[in-house]
């Protein structure tokens, strides 16, 4: 099990659609990436949208396949679930899609003034004893501000009643402007959403189709921070 983790680690190395900066980088704020994404990986200035701790990166993959004319990067810590993503971009040669494996810790340096348009945040840890480690905490919510295009969305999803209650307490305290909400998304899908967004939010993550397997409710909002 572990030598087959070591190459597929060393795989993941040689990976065109993988990033892996490291402490250096990361510490000094010089990622070569960081404000370059359009230029030196996806070669277009189409859209750039991103998913913070993608996992296997089912979101991440299912939106990009859907939607060809817009860039879209995964986030997450973990090599195993990256390398698994990675794995089937590069198999399928699949163009707009790329990832990052760090931590969302250090989101700021990954990306450059203005440079992302949308963030999905898709079954976070809820952190419950840390709020300030939730992703859609203000810690987090001022690390986005500082790569999301004014306007941008943010688009939660999640099985958490906490972290959902949380997230609508921030989008009230800090007076972000809430455009959707849902307790239950495949039970109420709203009826504002329009069709294409409905297909977007019908793609299940790993964890999302056990969860719902599971009779977890499935709660979505989405907001704007500016």
């Amino acid at each position: 099990m572990a030598k087959n983790k070591l190459r597929r680690f060393k795989e993941m190395d040689e990976m065109s659609c993988v990033f892996q900066p490291n402490f250096e980088e990361v510490t000094t704020d010089t990622f070569k990436m960081k404000g370059n994404w359009h230029a030196n990986y996806f070669k277009n200035n189409h859209p750039i949208i991103v998913e913070l701790g993608c996992g296997k990166g089912e979101y991440t993959i299912g939106l990009g396949k859907k939607y060809p004319h817009q860039n879209y990067i995964g986030v997450d810590i973990k090599g195993a679930r990256i390398w698994e993503a990675a794995h089937v971009v590069e198999e399928k040669n699949i163009q707009n899609i790329g990832f990052v494996r760090g931590r969302i810790d250090f989101v700021q340096t990954f990306f450059g003034e203005n440079e992302i348009e949308e963030i999905w945040l898709t079954f976070s840890d809820p952190q419950p004893k840390k709020p300030n480690k939730r992703l859609s905490s203000k810690v987090f919510i001022d690390k986005y501000r500082q790569f999301l295009k004014p306007g941008g969305i943010i688009h939660l999803k999640t099985d958490s009643d906490l972290l959902f209650e949380s997230t609508l307490e921030q989008i009230e305290d800090n007076k972000y402007q809430l455009l959707e909400k849902t307790w239950d998304l495949y039970k109420e899908m709203p009826d504002s959403l329009d069709q294409e967004t409905k297909e977007i939010l019908s793609i299940k993550t790993h964890y999302e189709t056990i969860f719902s397997a599971k009779g977890f409710t499935i709660k979505y909002c989405k907001f704007k921070i500016s």
